[in-house]
């Protein structure tokens, strides 16, 4: 009975391993797409996601239905955007400091946008009233 259940502990450590290099393998594939993006588009995109992890604040708040597997990737997400391009200002020699200039003139230009989430439902409201 000990063998059976060392021979258990082996395949669930093996299963383990596999699901994990499985998952190191879509991230090395979405750090690719990632590293593809342009900066103005990253940009972009991060604050649209930004704008959806307000949405799920919202929903958290509100106590609606919301995955916070989601949540949590979304940030994730973001995270890894911001560092691609950090590595690419690294790259082009801008030091900490000037990168926090930067990143405030950014932050001020920003035009705030509903996120496409919200965008695709307030569309489809809009065509439910047009019909009715």
């Amino acid at each position: 009975m000990r063998i059976e259940e060392d021979s258990d502990r082996s395949t669930f450590a093996a299963e383990g391993a596999a699901a994990q290099s499985s998952m190191m393998a879509k991230r090395t594939i979405e750090l690719k797409e990632i590293r593809g993006m342009s900066d103005e588009l990253i940009n972009e995109t991060v604050v649209d996601l930004k704008g959806e992890l307000f949405l799920m604040r919202c929903k958290k708040v509100t106590r609606q239905d919301y995955r916070v597997s989601d949540y949590k990737n979304m940030k994730k997400k973001i995270a890894r955007m911001l560092t691609v391009k950090r590595e690419r200002e690294i790259e082009r020699g801008i030091k900490p400091r000037e990168s926090r200039k930067l990143k405030a003139k950014w932050k001020r230009s920003i035009v705030y946008r509903p996120p496409p989430s919200l965008a695709a439902i307030l569309d489809a409201q809009k065509t439910e009233e047009d019909k009715a």
